[in-house]
């Protein structure tokens, strides 16, 4: 049984789950062999031990980021070549990595919104799994190949809380 905070909606279209609070709206397609049922301000879910664990805690994420929001802090280290990060629509563009003249290129995913000032940036959105994936991006895309990983340390690390 999952509570629903005050100024959180959640509606349920066959087994597509929408909430939509303050800090967003949050859509996830769940397995149709569980039963969720909204009744007032409690969500209950009828399926397997470990389905309904999944599907509680992925409603749960739901949401939390409705309602707060997810936020990573992550900052750009670099030795000799200063690297520039620009964001344009859904496209992340990284300049200068390593020297190199042709920019590396990621993507937003979701309604996720990365802010650069400097060497800090600062990813956010209501999506849990958005957030992380727009960050596993980022990281992929400054990942260093043919090279010491041990010499260049250049890349885009998490800041600790």
């Amino acid at each position: 049984m999952i509570e629903l905070p005050e100024g959180i909606s959640l509606q349920i279209d066959d087994n597509k789950i929408t909430a939509k609070g303050p800090k967003g709206e949050v859509q996830k397609q769940l397995s149709k062999k569980a039963a969720i049922k909204v009744e007032g301000n409690k969500v209950e879910v009828t399926a397997a031990k470990a389905l309904k664990g999944t599907v509680e805690s992925t409603i749960s994420s739901m949401i939390e980021g409705v309602n707060n929001g997810y936020t990573r802090n992550l900052k750009v280290l670099y030795a000799h070549f200063p690297v520039s990060i620009e964001v344009k629509g859904k496209e992340i563009l990284i300049k200068n990595f390593i020297g190199e003249k042709q920019a590396r290129k990621t993507v937003l995913m979701g309604n996720t919104k990365v802010e650069v000032k400097g060497q800090n940036i600062t990813v956010s959105g209501p999506d849990k799994e958005a957030v992380g994936q727009t960050i596993a991006n980022l990281k992929s895309a400054m990942k260093i190949k043919e090279k010491d990983p041990r010499i260049f340390q250049d890349g885009i690390y998490e800041q600790g809380e």
